[in-house]
Order: C-alpha cells, then sequence, then structure tokens
C-alpha cells in the first residue's frame, strides 16, 4: 500500500476547508467510501495534486474518484454546501489522506511542522462573476455560449409569450435600432431577447411535444408602453445576431449563471431519455451538449450528474424457442447538467465510449 507523503508539510488556511464526513473512511488499503457502492478511490489514486490554472473541479475528481459525483461524499458536504461551495484557487493542494480514507484541501508552508488542522466553513454569499482566478466545474469555454441565451421554451408556456406583431414603416425584416411593435404580457420587464421557435422537442417515451428549441434573434429594449390594453408596445432592436420580424417571441434575459457548481448526484432519484443533440444532428460525441426530458421539477439542478446508458432492447432467444427477453441497459458515459428547464435540462456530455443517441437512458447515478 502507498504511503502519504508527509515531504512536503500543509497547513490548512483560513480561506480553505477541509471536508470529511463519518461516511468516509478506510475500509481496504485503498480507502473507499462507505454506504456508497460505487464511491471509490482510484486504486492508482496520487497522494496530493497541486491545483494549477485550467483545472476544473471535474478533472480534479478524476485523478482521485471513480466517479466525479462522488465529489460532495468525499468532501463530506451538505446540500447548501454543494449550491453554494467553497472557492478553490491554483496554489493550493488537494491530498488524499488515506488512513482516514479522505480528501483535504491546503497550502504549502514556509517552514516548520505541527501538520494540519481541520476546518470547516459555513456557505459563503456567492457574488456571481467574483472571484474569477478560483477553478470551475468545468471548462466555462464548453459551455458560456449556452448560458447567455435562450435554448428552449417549453409547450405550456408557448402560447404566453409577448410576440413583435408589426414593424415600423412595415418593414419585412428587423435589425439594430429598428423599432418593433410588440404585444402580450411584459409582467414588468424592459430588456427582453428575442427569439424564433425552432424545431419541437418531443419526449422519447410519451411521444408528446414539451418544448421548442429557441433560435437566437438579438435583443430589444421599450421605448413606450402602450396607453391601452389594445395598444401595442413600442421596442427598438438593440442587437442583431439574426433578422427579426413578425411572429417572433421575446423573452426575458436569464439570470446571471452560476459559475462554481460542485458535480453532484440528484437530490432524487432521476430516470430521463435524451431529448435532443445540440445543432441538429443525431449523434453527440465528448463536450457535446443534449437536451434530457426532465427538468428542475423533476429533481435536476445545475451540476447534477446522470449516468448514460443505451437501453437495452427485447431479442428473440434463439437457444430457447426464440422466447423474448430483454438485454441490460449499457453504461457507455456520464452527462453534467449545466443548465435547467422546468421538464427540459441541457448537459454536457462527459467522458463516453461511444456515441450519444436520441432516445438514450439518461439517468441518477446507482
Amino acid at each position: 500500500m502507498k504511503k502519504f507523503s508527509t515531504a512536503a508539510l500543509l497547513v490548512v488556511s483560513s480561506a480553505a476547508f477541509v471536508l470529511s464526513s463519518p461516511a468516509v473512511h478506510a475500509a481496504t488499503g485503498d480507502s473507499a467510501l462507505a454506504g456508497k457502492t460505487q464511491c471509490a478511490f482510484l486504486q492508482n489514486a496520487p497522494d496530493q495534486h497541486v491545483v494549477i490554472k485550467g483545472d476544473t473541479l471535474w478533472g480534479i475528481s478524476g485523478k482521485f474518484l471513480e466517479h466525479a459525483w462522488c465529489w460532495p461524499q468525499v468532501w463530506g458536504m451538505n446540500r447548501d454546501e454543494i449550491r453554494n461551495p467553497h472557492w478553490i484557487y491554483p496554489g493550493q493542494i488537494v491530498y488524499f489522506d488515506r488512513a482516514a480514507g479522505r480528501l483535504r484541501l491546503g497550502r504549502p508552508a514556509g517552514g516548520g511542522g505541527g501538520g494540519t488542522a481541520d476546518v470547516r466553513l459555513s456557505p459563503q454569499i456567492r457574488i456571481i462573476g467574483l472571484d474569477n482566478d478560483a477553478i470551475r466545474s468545468i471548462l466555462p469555454s464548453e459551455i458560456e455560449p449556452f448560458l447567455s441565451q435562450p435554448l428552449v421554451i417549453e409547450e405550456n408556456e408557448f402560447k404566453d409569450t409577448p410576440r413583435i406583431v408589426a414593424s415600423q414603416e412595415n418593414h419585412v425584416f428587423l435589425g439594430k435600432d429598428d423599432k418593433a411593435y410588440v404585444r402580450g404580457d411584459l409582467k414588468g420587464g424592459t430588456n427582453f431577447q428575442v427569439f424564433r421557435p425552432g424545431k419541437p422537442l418531443k419526449d422519447p417515451v410519451t411521444k408528446k411535444i414539451i418544448g421548442y428549441e429557441a433560435v437566437y434573434l438579438g435583443d430589444v429594449k421599450l421605448v413606450r408602453t402602450g396607453k391601452t390594453p389594445d395598444e401595442a408596445d413600442s421596442f427598438v432592436v438593440t442587437s442583431s445576431k439574426e433578422e427579426m420580424g413578425v411572429g417572433d417571441r421575446l423573452l426575458p434575459p436569464p439570470p446571471r449563471p452560476l459559475i462554481n457548481y460542485v458535480p453532484h448526484a440528484p437530490e432524487r432519484p432521476v430516470d430521463g431519455r435524451v431529448v435532443s443533440v445540440y445543432g441538429g444532428v443525431n449523434q453527440a460525441g465528448q463536450n457535446q451538449v443534449v437536451s434530457v426530458n426532465r427538468g428542475a421539477e423533476d429533481g435536476l439542478d445545475i451540476g447534477a450528474v446522470l449516468e448514460l446508458s443505451r437501453f437495452g432492447v427485447m431479442i428473440k432467444d434463439t437457444t430457447d424457442d426464440k422466447k423474448p427477453v430483454k438485454l441490460p441497459d449499457e453504461k457507455y458515459g456520464e452527462l453534467f447538467i449545466f443548465r435547467t428547464f422546468k421538464h427540459i435540462s441541457y448537459g454536457l456530455v462527459m467522458q463516453v465510449r461511444s456515441p450519444v443517441q436520441i432516445g438514450d437512458v439518461a439517468k441518477s447515478p446507482e
């Protein structure tokens, strides 16, 4: 058994945390997480890892754990800490305490002994956009284009969205600085994103339409409110990615996204299916985006990890009078959820051994 290296003296600072739990202990020489049959340390887990710029929580998890979604268990994080974790910075050290069967976070000491001191911090107030040097769960560049624009509008919300009903001087298309006339409930909003309903998204199981892909066109700003309920509101186009026109819809900008979320298993069991592959293709590979037919009201939140598997098909058993037998679902990868709606979510495909296809199973880790 590898012994923990004490060559570098580590001191846990007040700005760091040590996450531990009674559920984590040295069950064997290689330490496993008790009660979590799949939450185990890798056989060849290193003694320590120095955090560098460009690291991600997912990547660091992969150095120590068999499954990245076990990060909260191995650190003993509660739900508040999962949603609002402490920052981890380049230069700090994640090290594997094999005797205790847990990970610790610290930083190199300038000299002198004394070991380490366990510290547990309460969740901090999150300030979005602060701490730009702190490492993220996954590479921001992979998902940034999907965080600031509408991706989908769900079926039951489609009819209630404000819409462009006319343009100044009857222009067929609208560009920057053009005026648009809008009808619908603005709900007090003044700034909106304009989108065009795209391909309908069908639930692979029920075959019902559960939403529409939203093609982002640009942004508009309210300049004059209609004086009566029958009078249209006046907007001006502040930015244009594509030409807008009559019939296009308005959505308020999404809230600024959380940029530091911990990979974790869903809070309750989730059993979904892949609905679509972003970009209109039929298959997805590593670091591509797919949608699933489960959302916030089904138990998914940002950072949730789902296991991807091919749904086992029914075949005829040629060895036993061709009796039907179902093949088991074959797990082949994981999906990191980064954007949720009520009943639809978008995730980044992680570590797959085969292409992701529409209709594949996306469910809670077992």
